[in-house]
């Protein structure tokens, strides 16, 4: 017998069909709703700067502080006269593009770390869980500040420094999955032909262990969007001129009595992002979950 003939003729894990989950996920309001404020998001920051009459660096230092709806200026402008809904625009492109990176990357490193230390257990499995529980000990935020400060700051930067502080809930999900995988008849099929561990770990333990590793990748893109806020408001990640959310917030801090937009708006942006994130991963859950009622 065919390590791949072991693989499918046994039993795997259950998981909801895509059917089955689509047609779920699409009662989840919250998470449709969710859905098209990111793709509104994403669309806007991808193709709205070519639609604009400006470009996010454009000053027009005779327009400065406009209010919004003030002529073509459509969410007013900054202190040195820059179009806002460029600068949002061109500030999603960098969020968005952080938040999706880190979380790739994030997810990489734990269900690496998740997978090894599940599948082979013993001192190994114990001592790289006791790694990750070690790191979860500090403080996201103030890891992340921690190491921002003795790097140079920038996307790619950001990028790692979010994900280095975001793969551990990553592994220890994954680690649990593989877990109580690894004994299930369809792997000890494949072990008994002789299938190596890593098609093992890599082939019939990760993709029946996929459903709850797809929501936390999904809640990871709105924690990354969130960190990168965090560390731009603080000055130690995206820097002008190039525009993110966090930064805009950072630059706007001085002038909430008077321009009380310059915070609003990326505020709003922050907000809708990160919570449309959440209620996707709600949705996905919901989706994916083979225990709940179908009908």
């Amino acid at each position: 017998m065919s390590v791949q003939a072991a693989s499918v003729s046994a039993e795997p894990a259950p998981v909801a069909s895509a059917n089955t989950a689509w047609r779920r996920f699409r009662r989840h309001r919250l998470a449709m709703a969710g859905t098209a404020t990111i793709l509104v998001l994403a669309l806007g920051a991808v193709f709205g700067p070519f639609l604009l009459p400006f470009d996010d660096t454009h000053i027009d230092i005779l327009q400065r502080f406009a209010p919004p709806l003030s002529g073509v200026h459509v969410l007013g402008t900054d202190e040195l006269g820059r179009d806002i809904l460029a600068r949002l625009m061109m500030g999603g492109r960098i969020s968005l593009a952080i938040g999706f990176l880190a979380m790739a990357v994030a997810m990489a490193i734990g269900i690496a770390v998740g997978v090894i230390a599940g599948f082979y257990g013993g001192w190994l499995g114990s001592a790289l869980m006791r790694f990750v529980d070690a790191v979860l000990c500090f403080p996201a935020i103030f890891l992340l500040l921690a190491l921002a400060a003795l790097t140079e700051p920038g996307i790619v930067a950001t990028t790692l420094l979010i994900a280095a502080t975001s793969w551990m809930n990553v592994a220890r999900i994954v680690e649990a999955q593989i877990r109580s995988l690894r004994e299930r008849d369809f792997a000890v099929a494949a072990r008994s032909v002789g299938a190596s561990n890593l098609y093992i770990m890599f082939r019939s333990l990760l993709p029946n262990a996929m459903a709850p590793i797809v929501v936390a990748a999904t809640l990871n893109v709105a924690k990354a969007i969130l960190l990168e806020s965090y560390i731009s408001f603080l000055g130690y990640g995206i820097q002008p001129p190039a525009s993110s959310w966090g930064n805009m917030l950072n630059n706007a801090q001085i002038y909430l009595t008077s321009a009380p937009w310059l915070a609003l708006l990326p505020g709003i942006a922050i907000t809708l992002a990160v919570t449309s994130f959440n209620f996707i991963g709600d949705g996905l859950r919901d989706a994916l979950d083979p225990r709940l009622d179908i009908n």
